[in-house]
């Protein structure tokens, strides 16, 4: 089985690439394969609205990475979203990316019984992660896939999705930021509580 992340942060390798990784390394334990993708060294093209897709399952734009990525999501068992919250919502790459996806929506769910999960970061506490991700998880049942949350498979906790803040504490009237997701060890937890789960899911199809 495979497992495969999309990371819709416009800087390949940091916080939300960590926090996929995290995800990745509880399967990869497993003996699962896995592969994450980042978005921002692939070209997407904007959706052109052409709406070819609504009479036939392809997209009209051929020139560009979308059709190499469709594939990998065709071929995975489960799907990881993550992405930064930039503005109160998903980041653009992002965006397009859910845009793009409609080929495999719009005449039938090509991804349907998959497995899906989510992730965010942002910079506050509440920095607009809960809404970004009840976007990505909506987005993931809308192509039928049966979303998987972060419950911990030894301790029975729920905790939800996991959503990454740099934010630290407060000094007097002064912000205190984490240098990255790594000092962040309730994110990190959380998400290997999802690789976990998403491990317990899969062994279970």
């Amino acid at each position: 089985m495979k497992v495969l992340a999309i990371n819709g942060s416009h800087r390949p390798g940091h916080n939300t690439a960590a926090m996929l990784n995290t995800v990745l390394d509880e399967v990869k334990a497993e003996g699962f394969e896995t592969e994450l993708i980042e978005l921002y060294e692939h070209e997407i093209k904007l959706c052109k609205s052409c709406n070819k897709c609504l009479i036939k399952p392809e997209c009209s734009i051929k020139d560009d990475d979308m059709a190499m990525i469709i594939e990998k999501l065709l071929a995975a068992d489960a799907i990881i979203l993550g992405s930064p919250v930039y503005f109160g919502n998903v980041s653009g790459i992002m965006k397009i990316f859910i845009d793009r996806s409609r080929s495999m929506h719009m005449c039938k769910n090509a991804l349907d019984g998959k497995i899906g999960a989510a992730l965010t970061h942002a910079g506050l506490r509440n920095g607009g992660q809960e809404m970004t991700q009840m976007i990505l998880e909506r987005f993931l049942q809308c192509h039928g896939l049966h979303v998987v949350e972060a419950r911990d498979p030894e301790t029975g906790i729920f905790n939800g999705g996991p959503l990454g803040t740099m934010f630290d504490s407060m000094a007097g009237e002064n912000i205190k930021w984490k240098k990255d997701v790594s000092e962040d060890t309730l994110t990190l937890k959380t998400c290997s509580s999802l690789g976990k789960n998403i491990v317990r899911v899969l062994k279970q199809k």
